[in-house]
């Protein structure tokens, strides 16, 4: 087993990574012996993990509740928030109940705002099964909805008790799902480690046919990358804002379109070549290393060219961003592989790096690289 710990003082936990780890009865007794335990996940994985769990969870906690959501982001949203609600209360859950998170992305966002409201406040495991949650979103404690006017605009910052992580999950992903989370594993190389980017720059391809120990190691590097940031600053008052690169842009490709249109991944991947493209025009990246980075989403069968939203309809989008002072957004920028900071921008700068890489469609095109 591979564990990384998340140093938070008191709220510190563990990320556990192995596989077959789900279905692991001595981890889950350790966790939820004599306890209630509520597992909230969404239909596509209930299918292949819901009865698997909560058979080994049912061996060592007093009472299993399911509560089995309608999958998609467009689901992201206080009516399927409510939703969890109603099924802890009609269940009777109490402060001691232990909620479980399984699934990906939204999954964990949305179980974990419900658990850092129900009762203000009950303990909860991330257990993600998708490649881009487990390397990512299951970790530091960001939890929430999507509002209309923005992604991930309501919520809370509410750390798990721990996240297990098991990578045989990713064996019920569709190759769509794979190259989503691999946008966020390019995204930590190229913020935070020059050596791990060039690592995947020669692995890409067997991280994308889901090889073993490339998937291992690429999951165990980026938890730790996340881990170290999170244990830095919690709250994302300063460095963790970092962890956003690409996602100023990408949120908006997902907000402009419709959530649930691109995947989450898609829109970051099309956001880091625009912040690369940004990076450029404000002397902070040399071209051939941007051209690096798009050459190796566009390996990882992502989208490199972003929808044309319309000028005024990306301002109005990026205006709500959540690293934005007083409505005027701020962007990630990369000063070289590896390293990067979060600025201000001029407006024009903006828009010309929009504009080198729009493209003709607003559907996703995987693998197309810019001249």
């Amino acid at each position: 087993m591979r564990q990384i710990p998340v140093e938070l003082g008191e709220g510190s936990y563990r990320i556990d990574i192995a596989a077959g780890l789900l279905c692991d009865a001595s981890w889950w007794a350790s966790q939820v012996a004599g306890r209630q335990v509520a597992i909230v996940t969404d239909t596509r994985v209930a299918r292949h993990y819901l009865e698997p769990l909560a058979k080994v969870v049912g061996q060592a906690a007093d009472g299993i509740v399911k509560i089995v959501l309608e999958a998609g982001e467009h689901n992201k949203d206080w009516k399927t928030l409510d939703e969890i609600f109603d099924g802890l209360l009609a269940a009777r859950c109490d402060r001691n109940t232990i909620l479980i998170a399984l699934g990906g992305g939204v999954i964990g966002d949305i179980a974990g705002f419900a658990a850092a409201s129900f009762m203000r406040g009950i303990e909860f495991i991330q257990v993600p099964t998708t490649l881009l949650a487990q390397v990512d979103s299951s970790i530091g404690g960001k939890t929430g909805i999507n509002h209309a006017r923005g992604k991930n605009m309501v919520g809370a910052f509410y750390q798990p008790r721990a996240v297990l992580i098991d990578p045989a999950t990713l064996a019920s992903l569709p190759p769509r799902e794979v190259a989503a989370g691999a946008a966020e594993v390019i995204k930590h190389a190229a913020i935070a480690s020059r050596p791990h980017f060039e690592w995947l720059e020669v692995r890409i391809e067997a991280l994308m046919a889901l090889e073993a120990e490339t998937v291992a190691q690429a999951i165990e590097e980026s938890c730790r990358i996340k881990a170290g940031v999170v244990a830095a600053d919690e709250r994302e008052g300063g460095v963790r804002a970092l962890l956003n690169f690409g996602h100023t842009f990408g949120h908006a490709i997902e907000a402009g379109l419709g959530y649930g249109t691109w995947l989450h991944g898609e829109a970051v991947a099309a956001g880091m070549v625009q912040a690369a493209e940004l990076s450029v025009l404000c002397g902070r990246l040399a071209r051939s290393d941007a051209q690096r980075l798009t050459e190796l989403i566009g390996r990882a069968r992502l989208p490199v060219r972003a929808p044309d939203l319309g000028w005024q309809r990306w301002q109005d989008l990026m205006a709500v961003d959540k690293k934005s002072l007083r409505g005027a957004p701020r962007f990630v920028l990369l000063k070289g592989l590896g390293a990067a900071s979060l600025e201000a921008v001029d407006a024009q700068l903006v828009k010309r790096a929009i504009d080198a890489n729009i493209a003709e469609t607003r559907t996703p095109v995987r693998g197309e690289l810019l001249p």
